[in-house]
């Protein structure tokens, strides 16, 4: 079953090293990153630039300088000034929607060629001022004497000096990712061993997939500004000495007392940028691309917030099974992204119980169980980092990849996001 009538194909995919924030590309914007793979794939494929019809991509963190990131990769990447580019943010699956809005660009008869990606330089968040020196900056700003000017400041108490820090909290619920995932640890008893010992393995898996160079693959040196060195040439935050010694006796971040989340099972702040190039089957063939893999089915899920934040990939995944007119069971691999140990645990368990089934669901039984082996082979996002525009197109590259280098026909994507948001893509291969 194929919901599109026209086969869309993942041509190539290429990243930027993921790095923690506020290092090595400290003073890098999003868009500085993204025309990095960008410009890139174009090297890689020979494809010419004329080509491309549409540029979508995704960012969670809007740069005021630059809020089109889409825009700025047209301009920074060497591709036609003419092209169109918006951007998208669904959260941590902000790259997903970006792929998946080109994919529906060309299914439609829109687009031919589409460039799409994410990026996200944490390090560059911006800091707000309060509401009271805000409201006093604009009317400064609207002053026409200095007696006015200062007269904006009069209302303005030295408590409101103090810059506003970018938090990742939900604004509904008010409570930010990690104490929502200590909720659901606790709700759905998921034990602080098994996620030291899930960490563990993303670490160790991504140090082999390093050390083997199937994550080089698909890693393009940076030479970050403004000195242009050292070269940056693997993800930074991978641990090859990992182990469960180590990580027990990492103390609780959110919940400091009773809590079972550390900075060891929890994705860490990221920089990074990933782009993919999309073209509809006839159109690769008549170019003579070879097509990494395409896009079977694809969904998207929401849940209240104030329910299990992160639990979305339980609900968008059964959806894109049906979908693609496959079951769990078919999958060759998945990459699942790893924003918290107890996240992954959470939703393995929600996906292999008859009662969330029937009760959450509406569906008579399970929606399977995953292989551990076939989970995340070459690492997750706790080890790899988890830079948030960047990461859904990350995992579709890397799971494309190994899909290729073993052979595969099948494989799924899954991300959970802000606001209870869930998605799901089913790739398959000739």
């Amino acid at each position: 079953m194929h919901p599109y009538k026209r086969r869309i194909a993942l041509v190539d995919g290429c990243r930027t090293p993921f790095v923690k924030a506020g290092t090595d590309y400290a003073d890098m914007t999003a868009a500085d990153l993204a025309r990095i793979p960008a410009g890139e794939l174009f090297q890689r494929t020979g494809l010419d630039p004329e080509e491309v019809d549409a540029c979508v991509f995704g960012a969670v963190i809007a740069d005021p300088f630059a809020p089109n990131l889409a825009r700025e990769v047209v301009f920074r990447a060497g591709l036609p000034r003419r092209l169109e580019a918006f951007t998208v943010n669904r959260a941590c699956a902000s790259s997903n929607q970006a792929i998946t809005s080109g994919a529906d660009l060309i299914a439609q008869g829109l687009a031919d060629v589409v460039l799409a990606g994410g990026a996200e330089a944490t390090s560059q968040a911006p800091i707000l001022w309060s509401r009271p020196v805000a409201k006093a900056l604009l009317a400064a700003s609207k002053a026409r004497s200095m007696l006015q000017r200062v007269t904006a400041f009069r209302k303005v108490r030295p408590r409101d000096l103090l810059p506003v820090p970018p938090a990742i909290a939900e604004a509904f619920t008010g409570l930010s990712m990690g104490e929502s995932c200590e909720k659901m640890a606790r709700e759905n008893g998921i034990l602080r061993a098994e996620q030291d010992q899930l960490a563990v393995t993303s670490h160790q898996r991504a140090a082999a997939a390093t050390a083997d160079g199937r994550l080089g693959r698909d890693i393009v040196p940076v030479f970050p500004p403004p000195r242009f060195s050292p070269c940056v040439a693997e993800d930074s935050n991978v641990r090859k000495d990992a182990n469960l010694e180590a990580m027990a006796a990492l103390k609780p971040v959110f919940d400091r007392r009773f809590g079972t989340l550390t900075a060891g099972n929890s994705s860490p702040l990221t920089d990074g940028a990933s782009a993919v190039l999309l073209m509809g089957e006839d159109k690769a063939r008549a170019l003579g691309c070879r097509p990494l893999g395409f896009l079977r089915s694809y969904a998207y899920a929401a849940l209240d917030p104030f329910d299990q934040l992160l639990q979305g990939p339980a609900f968008a995944i059964p959806k894109a099974l049906e979908r693609a007119g496959v079951t769990l069971a078919d999958m060759d691999l998945v990459e699942m992204h790893e924003a918290f140990a107890a996240q992954v645990l959470s939703n393995l368990q929600a996906l292999a119980s008859d009662r969330f089934a029937q009760e959450r669901l509406g569906r008579p039984k399970r929606v399977g169980v995953i292989d551990p082996v076939r989970l995340n082979p070459m690492g997750g996002s706790i080890a790899i980092g988890h830079p948030f525009g960047a990461t859904g197109a990350r995992l579709c590259i890397q799971l494309l990849r190994e899909m290729e280098r073993r052979g595969a026909q099948l494989g799924l994507v899954s991300v959970c996001a802000a606001g209870g948001i869930g998605a799901a893509m089913v790739w398959e291969r000739e």
